[in-house]
């Protein structure tokens, strides 16, 4: 009996010290990336654009195809109910601002870290294990500033300008979808957008898309500069990476909705 609750005891030490370490080590990161921030304008340039490349261009087409399905089905199950009661006035609304300031924002995040979040963990902890980035310490270059810097200002910039063709092609693809299914002509979805949709629903998700670009930025490089273990390590660290990118998103957007109700 005692032998196992001290097994208990050491697991869960364990596994505390694990998550303290962790945290303890992205905090450190993104001190880092705040401190060299300040002179962003020092940023390695053609690191720069290669990533925004990658990260925005390639992003493109899933992030449309993604966003189109988002809006037909936010119509799709706001329409039961408008239909029930001929409320069509109010379809663009129940839409829009679903879209906007919750839907739109989290679905393009998680997207986001699958896809770019876990790419970057695997290339730099490629460069980890092949010891490039000790390399390039040994010819006095900061890794932060040469390799992780240029990926943060990539994500947050291609997350923002993402999302804003994300929320266009979502209420396209709501309007399309109202006008088909349930008959409602796109003069009155986007009459119903218009007027009850401010513009603060649309800054509110724009913001939630600048901090979700933080966080995936920071979780993602911090995890791929802390691979162990060769190959099989570069595995563990992509799959803590889209986990920890998950779970910062729901919490950033927990706190932010909260926040700015």
């Amino acid at each position: 009996m005692l032998s196992r609750l001290s097994r208990a005891l050491q697991y869960m030490g364990d596994t505390f010290l694990s998550w303290a370490r962790e945290v303890g080590g992205m905090c450190i990161l993104v001190g880092k990336i705040l401190l060299n921030l300040v002179t962003f304008w020092k940023i390695d340039g053609p690191e720069t654009w290669r990533n925004l490349y990658e990260i925005g261009v390639k992003s493109f087409a899933i992030v449309v195809v993604t966003a189109l399905l988002t809006g037909a089905i936010m119509v799709i199950q706001s329409g039961m109910y408008i239909r029930r009661y001929g409320a069509y006035g109010l379809l663009g609304w129940g839409a829009g601002y679903s879209v906007l300031r919750e839907v739109g924002p989290v679905m393009i995040g998680l997207m986001f870290s699958g896809r770019v979040g876990a790419n970057n963990t695997a290339e730099l902890g490629t460069m980890k294990v092949t010891e490039q980035i000790d390399a390039l310490r040994a010819l006095a270059i900061d890794p932060i500033r040469y390799l992780v810097l240029p990926r943060v200002v990539a994500m947050i910039v291609m997350m923002f300008l993402l999302l804003v063709v994300g929320d266009f092609t979502a209420l396209l693809g709501g309007a399309v979808t109202s006008q088909i299914l349930l008959g409602v002509d796109t003069e009155v979805f986007f009459w119903s957008i218009v007027t009850y949709i401010h513009l603060s629903d649309f800054l509110h998700g724009l913001w939630k898309a600048i901090a979700f670009g933080f966080a995936i930025a920071a979780i993602s490089c911090h995890f791929g500069l802390n691979v162990r273990g060769g190959a099989v390590g570069v595995g563990h660290a992509v799959n803590a990476s889209v986990v920890g990118s998950a779970i910062a998103i729901f919490v950033i957007d927990y706190f932010m909705t909260y926040l700015v109700m």
